[in-house]
């Protein structure tokens, strides 16, 4: 990541943990001497209802507290809000936006579902990949995985420490090593193109 600015976009449903995940990341990459931020926004508060998320990665000092407009990472927990003009997914986006996408469906079906020309789309089975290693559906952390190995803010190895330190306190060992074990997993089944 060169010296500017990385904003992310995150597109959820409560519950699915994109303000965990988007505040998890900007206090991870403070311990490699980045800055971060990382906020959500909600509409009702509610389990289900569409809310979004924001982080923001530096290598100098943060000045901007707003939400981010123009990002250049798009991370979407539930695909269902592709479907959704409502959502927003694609809203100040442009041909140099990366989309990252929770989804079983090809790479060809969830660029056409965005509607969105030249930009970069990669996917990845991060509700599979929780179940199967959390035994929860929540795939904010498989996310996480998914995104280093897209962007290099930080290395999996430094993420996974991040994790154990940040988890260690409020969880058993099973739910860490869960957690552990999707990051790794999401990040070497990212379906790019």
């Amino acid at each position: 990541m060169a010296s500017q600015m990385v904003e992310i976009r995150w597109h959820a449903r409560g519950g699915q943990g994109a303000k965990t995940a988007a505040m998890f990341l900007a206090e991870a990459v403070l311990s490699k001497g980045k800055f971060g931020q990382g906020f959500p926004e909600y509409g009702p508060e509610r389990r289900g209802a569409p809310m979004r998320g924001f982080t923001r990665i530096s290598e100098t000092p943060i000045r901007r507290h707003c939400m981010i407009e123009r990002p250049g990472i798009v991370i979407i927990l539930d695909p269902s809000l592709m479907d959704s003009s409502a959502a927003g997914v694609t809203a100040g986006t442009d041909k140099d936006t990366v989309f990252l996408v929770n989804t079983t469906e090809s790479l060809d079906a969830t660029r056409k579902k965005l509607g969105v020309k030249g930009a970069t789309v990669h996917t990845v089975d991060a509700t599979g990949i929780a179940l199967d290693s959390i035994g929860r559906p929540i795939p904010n952390m498989p996310m996480i995985g998914a995104l280093l190995a897209v962007d290099d803010m930080m290395t999996i190895d430094e993420l996974k420490a991040e994790l154990v330190d940040k988890l260690g306190t409020k969880f058993s060992q099973v739910i860490i090593d869960g957690n552990l074990a999707a990051v790794e997993r999401a990040n070497k089944e990212l379906v790019s193109a």
